[in-house]
């Protein structure tokens, strides 16, 4: 039970990587077609050179075997097969010469190769920034996921050498900026708008490199279990100073409505008289009791009969 405690307070420490391992479990489209294409290319062409070899000659040797070899090869460095989703980058003699993809792509042997296949798809990447000081000097844990895609596969290749791991490092960098500069209540209450600013910042520094950000969304916010306490105190300080003042002032709009029916009373008896009245009605209405009336307080109604009085306590 111990081993199970502590195991589950790492993975809260280590909430990021913990669930960055539950993401890489995911299902990704396969590349074995064009791999079994190659390799079906290469045991194709090398059979049919042997066979060649084998018409003309009338024996395999060696030669016709490194000959089948080297054929094969060639065969295989001309024609490539990129996927529905990818472009290829090719070079001529170490220089740009052209994007191509997706289906057939037929280089050079030798003078061209490919040199980058690009992923044209939106991808999503869990980072995170662990420890990081708000304005308030609160470490906070943030878990968050990155949207991103590659519009231009000519700038990925040639603007940046690891594109995938520089767009990491820029949302984690850009994340830390933004809470260092941010309390911790402005971070738990300002999440939506703090997405927002980290794609727009992502956005702008990514776009030289042919990478589009799409969104960032804020997971989770981890606040150290010490200040949890303490924070949770003030909010409810904060909600209680609240509550009183919208009781004042709902008193001070009652006392003012208190003074003005003491003032329409005060002038008119008759006002008053039947004001009366309609409490005693009510009174008997709800309880369904029965009133008796002292002489002192008929005496109260003035001019009003008392017919109409036994007519309301009969109602």
């Amino acid at each position: 039970m111990k081993k199970d405690t502590a195991n589950a307070k790492g993975k809260r420490r280590q909430g990021v990587v913990a669930e960055t391992q539950v993401l890489e479990t995911d299902r990704t489209a396969s590349k074995a077609g064009a791999l079994i294409f190659a390799l079906v290319l290469f045991l194709v062409v090398f059979a049919l050179v042997q066979g060649v070899w084998l018409f003309a000659f009338g024996a395999v040797d060696v030669m016709s075997v490194a000959a089948a070899l080297i054929v094969a090869w060639l065969a295989t460095s001309t024609v490539h097969i990129a996927n529905q989703w990818e472009k290829i980058v090719v070079l001529r003699l170490g220089k740009l010469n052209r994007v191509s993809g997706p289906g057939l792509v037929f280089t050079i042997p030798v003078i061209e190769h490919c040199s980058l296949r690009v992923d044209m798809r939106m991808r999503s990447v869990p980072f995170g920034a662990k420890e990081t000081l708000t304005a308030d000097l609160i470490p906070l844990d943030i878990d968050a996921v990155l949207y991103w895609m590659v519009w231009d596969a000519e700038k990925a290749c040639m603007e940046i050498n690891n594109y995938s791991l520089a767009v990491q490092l820029a949302a984690q960098t850009a994340l830390r900026d933004a809470i260092g500069r941010s309390s911790v209540a402005q971070v738990t209450i300002r999440r939506n708008q703090l997405d927002k600013e980290l794609t727009q910042v992502l956005d702008e520094k990514t776009a030289q490199w042919g990478i589009s950000v799409m969104s960032v969304e804020i997971r989770d916010i981890i606040v150290p279990e010490s200040l949890q306490e303490a924070m949770s105190l003030e909010a409810q300080a904060e909600q209680q100073k609240k509550a009183r003042i919208i009781l004042m002032e709902a008193e001070q709009v009652i006392s003012e409505m208190a003074v003005g029916v003491g003032e329409t009373y005060g002038d008119n008896d008759n006002a008053m008289a039947i004001r009366r009245m309609h409490l005693l009605y009510e009174s008997v209405r709800t309880t369904g009791g029965t009133v008796v009336v002292p002489s002192a307080f008929a005496e109260g109604f003035g001019d009003v009969l008392p017919d109409d009085i036994g007519k309301i306590i009969g109602k």
